[in-house]
């Protein structure tokens, strides 16, 4: 069957206006419909406020080179929804990804004609597309799935496998407040909900509060704690981590220090699926821990001659990461940025922005973006020695200004950032290319 890709984007768009409704009913019945596909496929369950994406991208990378048929589920996607789904970094195809959502719209439809207590039996878009990954997966016989929690952990969509190989918590900070409790406590206890009896659970460092939330939830349950520290660095520049004494030297192919963690939880995860009795040789790890790709997270790339490094961060913790990576960068920054209104946009101006730097803001094409006028009074306020703040009406306005700004530092470090629907939107520009050169 051959269609327009606007066919699948059509068809989830009419599950959209059901937004963001956390609960697990709706999910288990639809499953259910389908022959439960969620308990045919082991899984590794990934939650945090930020870094899951990149711990789900290495785990994905070291398991396909280890030989293991492996399914990935993320979100949001860049380009297009079939990024989210893809076995051995393949993503789902076009006509396998609508003959799954066929049928979960048939288990749906179904589901509709029985009235339910809860009086709400219409699942929400992700809901519909998570169900839409486990029939695939099941479909194509995956020997694990790497899945990432969409919001929060107890309520996401994802969470309904009884019996995970590992979960991990990566990081927790204060973001979605509006759906998970207004305190690290709450958001702790909210991506708690992932941990089941009895199986192991891997957490990078927490606030203090939101740690003692996560081990009394893992005491509770009788789950084995693993706490991964930073990788260190070897003497010939690699990094090192691992359990207990069964350290690990390899090479990341993610940029930026914080991946010392990711990639922590992410080996400490695969030391424990060895214990498990998965096969998984230490050169398969350093080969997949290197060669391992996250786009659109700190990734160089060239668009019409100019080197500019791309990065969602979207929330505080995610612009201090950034910062801190081009702090390492030629000096001063021209940031191109853009921001959904939910953000914490001073937290995030204050995180990224110093004097001499010069600020273009966008809109975010196509989703509840923030008002960029309100958005330069603010910047102006948090650092009030701007070089300069502009404003655009679109992101290819705001990339020729860059291009073309002659009061600019001439060797300044150009960086778009802020959300990852402008970064995808970016990359649907055309005319973009890697670039290991910066």
């Amino acid at each position: 069957m051959l269609f327009e890709p606007s066919v699948i984007d059509d068809f989830l768009s009419g599950y959209g206006r059901f937004g963001v409704n956390l609960g697990l009913e709706r999910i288990q019945r639809l499953l259910a419909r389908l022959g439960n596909p969620q308990e045919q496929v082991p899984i590794v369950h990934v939650a945090g406020t930020n870094g899951k994406g990149s711990v789900c991208a290495y785990l994905a990378s070291v398991l396909s080179v280890a030989g293991y048929r492996v399914g990935r589920y993320t979100s949001p996607h860049l380009l297009n929804w079939n990024e989210r789904i893809c076995i051995n970094q393949t993503p789902i195809t076009d006509a396998d990804l609508w003959q799954h959502l066929k049928a979960v719209a048939a288990a749906t439809e179904t589901e509709q004609t029985s009235p339910h207590a809860d009086g709400d039996p219409t699942p929400t878009q992700f809901e519909v597309f998570t169900a839409a990954a486990w029939s695939y997966f099941a479909a194509q016989a995956v020997d694990i799935a790497i899945v990432e929690v969409g919001l929060g952990g107890r309520l996401d969509a994802t969470n309904v496998c009884p019996v995970p190989l590992v979960t991990a918590i990566v990081s927790l900070s204060r973001e979605h407040w509006q759906s998970l409790g207004p305190t690290l406590t709450d958001i702790a206890r909210e991506k708690a909900g992932i941990l089941k009896p009895g199986r192991p659970v891997v957490i990078g460092p927490l606030p203090e509060d939101a740690d003692g939330v996560v081990r009394q939830r893992a005491a509770q349950l009788g789950c084995g704690l693993y706490d991964v520290t930073p990788a260190a660095t070897t003497e010939s520049g690699q990094w090192r981590s691992g359990l207990d004494d069964d350290l690990i030297d390899y090479g990341s192919g993610l940029l930026g220090d914080h991946q010392r963690v990711n990639s922590g939880v992410a080996i400490a995860i695969l030391q424990l699926l060895q214990r498990q009795g998965w096969t998984i040789p230490t050169a398969a790890i350093q080969q997949g821990m290197a060669t391992t790709q996250w786009p659109g997270r700190l990734q160089w790339l060239t668009w019409q001659g100019q080197q500019i490094l791309i990065d969602g961060a979207h929330n505080t913790a995610a612009a201090q990461m950034l910062r801190c990576y081009v702090d390492s960068l030629p000096q001063p920054v021209t940031w191109l940025m853009g921001m959904l209104a939910t953000k914490d946009h001073k937290d995030i101006f204050t995180a990224l922005l110093r004097p001499g730097d010069t600020l273009h803001l966008v809109p975010v094409p196509g989703h509840q973006s923030a008002d960029t006028s309100e958005l330069t009074q603010l910047a102006q306020m948090v650092c009030a020695d701007l070089n300069a703040c502009y404003r655009h009406e679109t992101l290819e306005q705001a990339l020729m200004a860059m291009g073309d700004a002659k009061n600019d530092a001439p060797h300044a470090t150009k960086v778009l950032c802020g959300s990852l629907y402008l970064v995808g939107e970016f990359l649907a520009q055309g005319n973009v290319s890697c670039t290991t050169e910066h």
